[in-house]
């Protein structure tokens, strides 16, 4: 715990650094007002030129007669993205692989409207254009989610091959429902394209939080509210002229559904019963300023904390269509310097714990509103989760347990000769030695397993498999040390009673190893030069892991094989001596292999003599049956 706090003072909150800079740059001013122009234009989107970058923005008013449907579940609930030939559109995304397996989905209305788009001749008029350009893509509310599945389709066809896709691509989004679930979201993140996306949020308007809430559990009355609030909306932005909004809650109506929505909101980030998940970068504003928050459960638990805090003068009804008005109050606030006063706070006096504050007020949050302590501790939670903080911290760790690998190394090399540190490790040939290198074997095992827990919590980069310097450390740890664990398990007779290694006894870190291995690209594989031309030496270590583990089963199969009576049996039992002799010696050839597995003692050589035993054997006995 010390130790968290010294790395403390050496840590900064930039969440709301990131929306300051957002908020001082014309980019989104620029962005709302060409979102405004779609939103009262008669087309599904429009195209303006600005400098050198192109601003598309696709409008939320072509949604209006889908408003009516708020409860239905048939046009927000998620359908598969792979649905009306989205599995070509958006190919990088529907193909993940191991855990990454599961379907993507997404908003069935924003995925219908995109479908439509892209069949039609403007899109491709839109392509031309936006093609080895700078692209801003915007879109408010439900344009929101169409400008994001297009970014998406312009980012899966970049990383294809031919498409025509633009130089640079930013989609930046006012107000936009949740469009996709968690796989989207993590599909995303392993394809490092979540900087790409702004999610532009203010901290009362229900629309980005509205698909977070069960719409089918909604009460028939407030689905009426809605429903008029959505239209009422939807005239406003088309018809910029007219005082906004025409629709008014009433006190009841607004208190019932700002309660519905906070409850579901809250009852989504602690049981996430909601199909949806955040993705991207959401700055979530107030009057006070922006903060840009990357973590999809932090941005979640925000959604909520943000909504129930105190809403002052705002008004659900005007917070949907005004962010142009926000977004000029956050930059005017910004240019005069405004800050938090951190003063307040006299017991936090480092510079991370003001940058929290800063956050918190930035996002809307007060020190004296319900949420504060709540939303603090969730920000504070937010930096040890940042996945490459955490990558960073395991760089560490690895160096501190690269000694214990070293050590195991030392000890092979002494072992090579005699009969191979497998069999040395198996038999306890020296006891305070062996001793030692179990002790180091079980380190290194518990830093792999910790580091798979990481993973699999999401708290390290979703491309981290994918990265060249973790895929050859765990694939250089898996055929260094998987044998030790092979020959643990025969020692302590294991086999005796679960089974053999392979299917009973393997651990799971090296079946992740393996599939990390065999997955990644061509030029992650720095040590796999043996597969492209043959070596000229023996390797370093046996290419096959589980090389060991196959000779104890090789060595049973002979042990049966000279008690076997049953013909049938033992002709099985010769397949399988056959099938393990020839595999071993293409490793042989190839030199594939480690000298430990040629050690005079070695089980492979005392098996190889068995079965040059076992032949003899049998040759003998079909010699004796010929003469009789």
């Amino acid at each position: 715990m010390d130790g968290r706090r010294e790395e403390e003072h050496c840590m900064f909150e930039t969440s709301h650094v990131l929306g300051a800079l957002l908020a001082s740059s014309p980019l989104l001013a620029q962005a709302w007002s060409h979102c405004t122009h779609a939103n009262a234009s008669n087309s599904s989107f429009v195209v303006e030129h600005h400098d050198d970058t192109v601003y598309v923005a696709f409008s939320g008013t072509q949604t209006s007669a889908l408003s009516s449907s708020v409860a239905g579940g048939e046009l927000f609930g998620p359908v598969p993205i792979s649905t009306g030939g989205g599995q070509e559109l958006f190919a990088p995304l529907v193909g993940g692989k191991g855990d990454d397996a599961q379907p993507v989905l997404v908003q069935a209305a924003a995925l219908r409207l995109f479908l439509s788009l892209y069949n039609s001749s403007e899109f491709r008029l839109l392509v031309s254009e936006t093609g080895s350009r700078s692209v801003v893509l915007t879109g408010h509310s439900m344009g929101g989610c169409v400008a994001s599945l297009v970014a998406l389709h312009f980012l899966c066809s970049s990383a294809g091959s031919g498409s025509p896709s633009p130089a640079s691509l930013l989609c930046i989004t006012f107000g936009s429902p949740l469009l996709g679930d968690d796989a989207l979201s993590r599909a995303v993140l392993r394809e490092r394209w979540s900087g790409r996306f702004c999610h532009v949020v203010a901290q009362h308007d229900i629309m980005p939080r509205l698909l977070l809430c069960p719409l089918n559990s909604m009460p028939p009355r407030l689905v009426t509210s809605v429903t008029d609030l959505m239209q009422s909306w939807h005239f406003a932005v088309r018809y910029p002229g007219f005082s906004r909004p025409s629709f008014r809650l009433s006190d009841d109506q607004r208190t019932e559904l700002h309660r519905f929505v906070g409850v579901h909101v809250a009852a989504a980030e602690q049981q996430q019963k909601s199909p949806y998940r955040p993705f991207g970068n959401h700055a979530l504003c107030s009057a006070e300023g922006a903060a840009c928050i990357d973590d999809p459960l932090i941005v979640v638990k925000l959604l909520h904390l943000t909504f129930m805090a105190d809403p002052g003068s705002s008004s659900i009804e005007e917070q949907h269509i005004s962010y142009g008005d926000l977004v000029a109050e956050i930059s005017q606030n910004v240019l005069s310097k405004k800050r938090i006063r951190i003063e307040e706070e006299p017991t936090r006096s480092s510079g991370y714990s003001a940058g929290v504050s800063m956050a918190l007020e930035a996002s809307g949050i007060r020190i004296q509103d319900m949420g504060a302590a709540e939303a603090r501790e969730c920000l504070e939670t937010r930096m040890w989760r940042r996945p490459n903080m955490n990558c960073a911290s395991l760089a560490i760790k690895l160096a501190k347990v690269t000694p214990c690998r070293a050590q195991i190394e030392w000890y092979k090399t002494l072992c090579d000769d005699d009969m191979g540190y497998y069999d040395c490790f198996k038999h306890r040939k020296a006891a305070k030695r062996d001793a030692k290198v179990n002790m180091n074997r079980i380190k290194l095992g518990h830093f792999w397993d910790g580091l798979l827990a990481k993973l699999q919590d999401n708290e390290l980069p979703h491309d981290f498999h994918r990265r060249s310097k973790w895929v050859n450390a765990a694939q250089f740890y898996k055929l260094l040390v998987e044998p030790l664990d092979i020959a643990e398990y025969y020692r302590c007779k294991l086999h005796e009673t679960r089974g053999h290694y392979l299917p009973h006894g393997r651990a799971r870190r090296y079946e992740v190893f393996d599939r990390w291995w065999n997955e990644g690209e061509e030029e992650v594989r720095e040590a796999a030069t043996w597969k492209k031309k043959k070596r000229s030496k023996f390797a370093g270590l046996t290419q096959d892991s589980c090389f060991w583990a196959k000779v104890e089963e090789a060595r049973e199969c002979v042990k049966r094989a000279r008690a076997e009576k049953n013909p049938a049996k033992l002709a099985k039992l010769w397949d399988s001596v056959s099938g393990f002799e020839g595999f071993a010696n293409r490793l042989i050839e190839r030199k594939e292999v480690s000298v430990d597995v040629m050690a005079p003692r070695s089980s492979y050589s005392l098996w190889v003599e068995e079965v040059k035993e076992l032949k003899l054997k049998r040759a003998s006995s079909v010699l004796v049956g010929v003469e009789r």
